[in-house]
């Protein structure tokens, strides 16, 4: 297999593992169509994702592997996040508040951005089964390749966040009714408090 080739498999691996509806989508949807700090949150996601594939195809999945008491401990402390933060949609799904066009709407602060999106990435123990053992195996299966695999995989994960985080603008003209608001957050809440539960009970 030509180098091409290889990292194209790395890019769709890439993608078929992130574009599936999660929490940290859901968080990226969001910040996109409010408009706060994009970059950055795209940014962590991205920059994670490629630790993690670098992670995993150096053998360090591994040692997670054989360490299945890491991940245990990664799944409480996961769901428990994610319980937290789908209430807290819940909440806001409640009492929601139209996104103006002027974007003189109180938002979170970076701190709150950084610390969420840091907290979906590494704190769900699917990253870590699906970037660092899943990628990081297939990736060692393409030999003096397997560096390029991995580079197709992170370019994979720059270009769909940053097309869900930078793309969500087009949707703020349908998000300026509250309705709309309401029934994101109301998804987000559901999506992430089955997370949770999913988590509890693989623990």
């Amino acid at each position: 297999m030509d180098t091409l080739s290889t990292a194209a498999a790395g890019f769709g691996l890439g993608l078929s593992l992130i574009i599936a509806i999660g929490a940290q989508n859901a968080f990226v949807l969001r910040q996109g169509i409010r408009g706060e700090h994009v970059t950055t949150v795209v940014a962590i996601c991205a920059v994670s994702d490629a630790f993690l594939i670098l992670f995993g195809i150096s053998g360090i999945g591994l040692v997670l592997e054989q360490a299945p008491g890491a991940i245990t401990v990664i799944r409480w402390l996961g769901a428990a996040f994610l319980i937290s933060y789908g209430v807290l949609a819940a909440r806001r799904s409640l009492s929601p508040h139209a996104l103006t066009a002027g974007g003189t709407e109180v938002g979170s602060s970076r701190r709150t951005a950084i610390l969420t999106v840091l907290a979906l990435t590494w704190l769900n123990p699917h990253v870590y089964l699906d970037t660092v053992l899943l990628v990081g195996s297939v990736a060692n299966t393409h030999g003096g390749g397997r560096w390029v695999f991995g580079a197709g995989a992170v370019v994979g994960s720059l270009f769909w966040f940053s097309a869900l985080g930078y793309g969500a603008r087009l949707l703020r003209g349908v998000f300026s009714r509250p309705l709309a608001w309401r029934i994101l957050d109301a998804t987000i809440a559901v999506i992430m408090v089955a997370l949770g539960i999913m988590l509890i009970a693989q623990a």
